[in-house]
């Protein structure tokens, strides 16, 4: 199995948009969105199959039990997370606050605290004629690159005879990004013709050096910015960086986004310039070794 990843350095580059096309261009029969903060691309996608969900235990966090609780103040005393409240004449945990560091189960005279498993997110999988596998972590929940890992192992697990896995990964370069690039094959970077656009360029071709990932640029939206799209350009043919190609910006494209459609279903500027990216991200992917 060949694997796909798209990425970009911030949010709003056309990053899942471009994937959405990808998925319908390729046929893709195995796909993910591991952007597991902010998931989005099943608003794209219709007759995924059917649904199946999975608890994901994160950190663990403190749990207070009441009927063993002297009220004493200790464990609240000492919480440099500020997670202790009083609830009347016992003690309680803000989860949203709680660190899971464990001071307070030490410290508790009458070993009324204890830290138990929490349940930081949810994995979806999406079996049917396609294999689709999402997550979503809650609110105030960290450890998303363990998130990210567990909905590529349960794409692979359950797409093990698809030639091909497209991946909608996160924005940025932080724990998310890192867990995607880990195993894919190719990378494709969606820039956007801004400076700062090609900052995160610079830093997210950096991070695929690092983890010695394969990577190609194109860029979205080029029109808005002719400079720096040539900048941008430049930038890919001194480094040797392969350059996928230019898609503009398409108020047709935005409708269809916004009517939950993808790019792809329809005949627009916009998705013809998708296409050709596409089709030379698809030689290029060809070209890479397993």
């Amino acid at each position: 199995m060949k694997k796909l990843l798209i990425l970009s350095g911030k949010g709003g580059t056309g990053k899942t948009t471009t994937a959405a096309a990808f998925i319908r261009f390729a046929g893709a029969r195995a796909f993910a969105d591991c952007d597991v903060d902010a998931p989005n691309l099943h608003l794209v996608e219709d007759n995924l199959g059917k649904l199946e969900r999975f608890y994901y235990l994160g950190s663990q966090k403190a749990a207070v039990d009441p009927e063993k609780c002297g009220n004493c103040g200790v464990c609240q005393m000492t919480c440099r997370f500020d997670a202790i409240r009083t609830n009347g004449e016992t003690r309680s945990i803000n989860e949203f606050a709680c660190e899971g560091c464990g001071v307070c189960v030490t410290v508790c005279l009458q070993g009324a605290i204890s830290l138990r498993d929490d349940v930081a997110g949810e994995v979806r999988l999406y079996q049917g004629e396609r294999t689709f596998a999402t997550a979503e972590l809650k609110m105030g929940r960290g450890n998303s690159g363990k998130l990210v890992s567990e909905v590529k192992s349960t794409l692979l697990k359950n797409a093990p005879a698809a030639d091909l896995a497209i991946i909608d990964g996160s924005p940025g370069i932080g724990c998310p990004v890192i867990a995607s690039m880990s195993g894919v094959d190719l990378v494709l970077i969606v820039a956007e013709p801004s400076v700062s656009g090609i900052s995160d360029l610079e830093r997210i071709l950096k991070t695929a050096a690092v983890f010695r990932t394969k990577a190609v640029v194109c860029v979205n939206k080029w029109d808005t910015s002719p400079e720096k799209t040539a900048a941008i350009e430049r930038f890919c043919s001194e480094s040797q960086i392969p350059y996928a190609g230019r898609i503009p910006y398409d108020a047709e494209a935005s409708s269809a986004i916004n009517a939950g459609k993808s790019v792809a279903d329809i005949d627009c500027a916009a998705s013809r310039a998708l296409r050709e990216v596409f089709d030379r991200v698809m030689g290029l992917l060809k070209g890479v070794a397993v």
